[in-house]
């Protein structure tokens, strides 16, 4: 009996970043499970970035430092030099949840499209904060965001053969359209039950947030519905106000 014991291609993006990227490398390094090919992409950064980089090499599979045309062309770069049975994306600041995470989901044995798990929200001094306001569906498929983006993209494995390329027209949601256009086509996705992901909050979508939701809202419509859509950005927008009225503060 074979043991299923696919690669993980890690693809990490980064530009100008050296303050909180080694989190991100460091996270990788240690991982107990092995069958890893880490892709790091840099804009061509000019900060230090890339002499703290060159600290990790050994554990960096596939290097590319170079001008892009932005996040999703740079995202693009790492998927194309990507051969693993998985893709994910790990950017700069943001962590694997522990050194067994990879070995936890992967010695599931199970064969999976789409595996994802909770995450944890971390602040710039790396201090847990809490969850993110949208907890994991118990089952995931293509219609699972039609009331926000309940797993995160730090968090959500998809086979490379269901991987396309990122829709470079949307500068800050195209996430949301990638994951959605992978789960149309899986077959099989696995809720793993723990925690696989430290995502560092005020990233460009919050600080762009306008523009966030505006793409978000074409993207939903795009898959849903018109009307469908509308009704659904009401109960989100219900969901946050209670949110807000409970806890203050909201958190995505």
């Amino acid at each position: 009996m074979t043991t299923f014991k696919p690669t993980i291609s890690i693809i990490t993006i980064v530009y100008n970043n050296v303050r909180d990227l080694e989190f991100t490398l460091q996270s990788v390094a240690t991982q107990t499970y092995k069958q890893v090919e880490y892709i790091v992409i840099d804009g061509g950064s000019t900060d230090g970035t890339l002499d703290l980089i060159d600290r990790y090499r050994t554990h960096i599979d596939v290097l590319v430092s170079e001008r892009d045309k932005g996040i999703y062309d740079a995202m693009n770069k790492g998927l194309k030099k990507a051969s693993g049975d998985y893709v994910l994306f790990l950017n700069s600041g943001d962590e694997l949840y522990d050194s067994q995470t990879l070995e936890d989901i992967f010695s599931l044995g199970i064969d999976a499209d789409i595996f994802y798990g909770e995450t944890k929200l971390v602040d710039e001094d790396r201090l847990i904060i809490g969850d993110r306001r949208h907890k994991v569906p118990a089952t995931f498929n293509w219609k699972s965001f039609r009331y926000g983006m309940n797993v995160c993209h730090q968090a959500i494995y998809i086979k490379r053969s269901l991987a396309a390329p990122y829709d470079t027209q949307y500068q800050l949601s195209s996430d949301i359209d990638w994951i959605i256009k992978a789960a149309k086509k899986a077959n099989k996705t696995v809720n793993v039950e723990r925690y696989v992901a430290k995502y560092l909050v005020g990233g460009t979508s919050q600080k762009r947030h306008r523009q966030s939701l505006q793409e978000r809202y074409a993207i939903l419509k795009k898959y849903y519905g018109t009307l469908p859509n509308i009704i659904n950005h009401g109960v989100i927008a219900l969901r946050l106000l209670l949110h807000r009225l409970k806890h203050g503060k909201t958190r995505d």
